[in-house]
């Protein structure tokens, strides 16, 4: 699928990306790796709330102009871990059901890519079924009193904000009903952050800690109950994008530079299986992101994207490591290999981000008809 219109776009953050000094060393899994001083430069540059009026410091593009920017970004091996959430999903999140004080706030700084956000839905013991949630956000006279826990909080270390869901009524046996979402800042009184390294040596996620933080009543967005609805929406933003497939294709690409050097049958039939597999996933996506600039959520569909990419993102690494190359090297100064080695190291976390596969598929099935 091709859209002639938007070279200009495309070419626009090439130039950008071939000029910023982050780009020495591009990253597999790039939207997990934290660069502040990049996402500054990127948000001055424009690339960041591409999509949102002006008046709250966008640029009024389309929801494709901006996927084209994702893509090169992604594509790129850009760090682009700080801003990622606020961008994809606090912003419109806030555009959709946050007051005009939030957004006049709130907004012109994530677009500079100095606001940068975290996601506040896993609990302990839950996995994946956020309707258990069970961190609870009380209301006193000047706002709300929270006291739980979350995980798997990306770079809530290094983030400004938390947009998390809350019971603020009911009973956790009341599954979807009684919850809201707050935007609790992440340096509260009260608010302990715990890091969680992983199998790369990272410290990516962490385990958020409430004991009695202290958050005024406006840092409720949406309405009160409503958080069910507006945490579903959201969804189709997270699970929807080309970073949902697009993962490893700096790994796929480099595959393909050394395929070019050293030609082999097996080299070239992986590389066409991937590439067959890629391209329909990104017309499913683009086609998903039109339908959300039109204000649409297709969960569904987004839902797909996700369990389909995340299967094929692992597929890249997994498959050359097993099939063509016998050992990778996250220290090496081949370019080839020290991908390799971070693609296969960061593909467990593919199919957990965003809702579990086994969750995944039970929606699907849902949504079929076949349970």
């Amino acid at each position: 699928m091709t859209y002639p219109e938007l070279d200009e776009v495309r070419t626009g953050i090439r130039e950008f990306l071939a000029n910023d000094p982050a780009l020495a060393h591009p990253v597999a899994d790039s939207w997990s790796h934290f660069d502040a001083a990049f996402s500054g430069r990127l948000g001055r540059a424009g690339y960041i709330g591409m999509t949102w009026p002006k008046r709250y410091g966008g640029s009024e593009r389309s929801s494709i102009e901006r996927y084209v920017v994702i893509e090169e970004l992604l594509a790129a091996g850009a760090p682009a871990a700080a801003h990622w959430i606020a961008d994809r999903q606090t912003g419109p999140q806030l555009l959709r059901y946050g007051t005009e004080d939030q957004r006049e706030r709130l907004l012109p700084a994530i677009a500079r890519g100095e606001c940068f956000c975290s996601i506040g839905m896993s609990e302990p013991d839950s996995g994946s079924d956020l309707a258990s949630v069970r961190t609870r956000a009380t209301r006193t006279g000047d706002g709300w009193v929270i006291n739980g826990r979350k995980i798997w909080t990306s770079y809530a270390h290094q983030s400004h904000y938390v947009l998390m869901l809350c019971r603020t009524s009911g009973d956790p046996a009341a599954r979807q009903k009684g919850l809201s979402q707050l935007l609790v800042p992440l340096d509260s009184t009260g608010l302990s952050i715990r890091p969680i390294i992983n199998m790369a040596g990272a410290h990516d996620f962490n385990e958020l800690l409430f004991e009695d933080v202290h958050v005024p009543a406006e840092a409720l967005i949406g309405q009160e109950g409503m958080g069910w609805e507006q945490v579903i929406s959201e969804l189709a933003f997270e699970r929807s994008g080309p970073e949902r497939f697009l993962s490893s294709f700096v790994l796929l690409e480099a595959f393909a530079e050394r395929a070019r050097r050293e030609p082999s049958a097996e080299s070239a039939t992986l590389i066409g299986s991937m590439i067959s597999r890629l391209v329909p996933l990104r017309g499913m996506s683009m086609a998903i992101a039109t339908r959300l600039g039109r204000g649409e959520t297709p969960n569904f569909e987004a839902t797909l994207v996700k369990e389909m990419g995340s299967l094929f993102e692992q597929d890249v690494g997994d498959r050359i490591l097993g099939e063509i190359v016998p050992s990778a090297d996250p220290t090496s100064e081949d370019k080839f290999r020290r991908l390799l080695a971070e693609a296969v190291l960061h593909a467990p976390s593919f199919s957990i981000r965003g809702g579990t596969r086994e969750i995944l598929r039970g929606i699907i099935a849902r949504d079929l008809g076949l349970r």
